[in-house]
């Protein structure tokens, strides 16, 4: 199954949806601010991702800067953190089966529909 987790307030994101809704296939949009991923979830979607937790992070938001930074976090902590505040997910993340990609650039995800 395909899915986006999308923030209809990110123009990255909203571009990643309207790609996936040209591409005519069918696809689940879970708002990951209203829904966060649980623990599980996200540490799945980080192994589907093929990257290290922190490289899931958006390392601009103030609350990553004001409470993590500069701190030696384990990745199960980096997983933790962002559950914990879904702000410091990057997005969107679009999963199709076994593989993800982070739509930035949006081209990711063309190569993962193709």
């Amino acid at each position: 199954m395909l899915k986006i987790y999308h923030n209809p307030r990110c123009s990255k994101s909203r571009q990643g949806l309207a790609l996936l809704e040209e591409s005519g296939h069918e696809f689940d949009i879970i708002n990951y601010l209203d829904t966060p991923p649980s623990y599980i979830e996200l540490a799945a979607i980080v192994g589907k991702l093929k990257m290290a937790p922190i490289e899931l992070v958006r390392k601009n938001e103030s609350i990553w800067k004001e409470q993590f930074k500069g701190k030696d976090w384990s990745d199960k902590e980096i997983i933790q953190a962002m559950v914990d505040n879904p702000k410091l997910i990057e997005r969107p993340i679009v999963i199709l089966d076994n593989e993800a990609v982070v739509g930035r650039p949006s081209e990711n995800i063309k190569n993962l529909l193709t």
